[in-house]
């Protein structure tokens, strides 16, 4: 089992930074591929970014490609999404994801475990 925790969330201005952060507990994140989802109200969950275990693949959604960076520290068993220029319609709780295997995915079914979610609203 794995545990997930999300942190960094908040209120921030159009144009702002804000720095997710996603601690593991319960077993090493060597070997499983991590993702940060996102859901705003009535929406759907969707796809942000996904991080291979190696850290040497990273996939993007199209809407945050260039402004979102995701990474990861393995050996503190942390995964990071550095959110620049937000703007009101990045505005959802995030959500943290880990499968287990090489390979990002960018589909939320591939993902087993879940952290709990932190919110971020971004003001226009």
């Amino acid at each position: 089992q794995v545990q997930l925790v999300e942190s960094g969330g908040g209120l921030v201005q159009a144009g702002g930074s804000l720095r997710l952060s996603c601690a593991a507990s319960g077993r090493t994140l060597n070997n499983y591929a991590m993702g940060w989802f996102r859901q705003a109200p009535g929406n759907e969950r969707e796809f942000v970014a996904a991080i291979s275990w190696t850290g040497d693949r990273l996939y993007y959604a199209d809407s945050v490609k260039g402004r979102f960076t995701i990474s990861r520290d393995n050996a503190k068993n942390m995964v990071y999404l550095q959110m620049n220029s937000l703007k009101p319609e990045d505005t959802a709780v995030y959500y943290c994801a880990a499968r287990g295997g090489m390979t990002p995915q960018v589909e939320a079914w591939n993902y087993a475990y879940w952290g709990q979610g932190t919110q971020v609203t971004v003001s226009s």
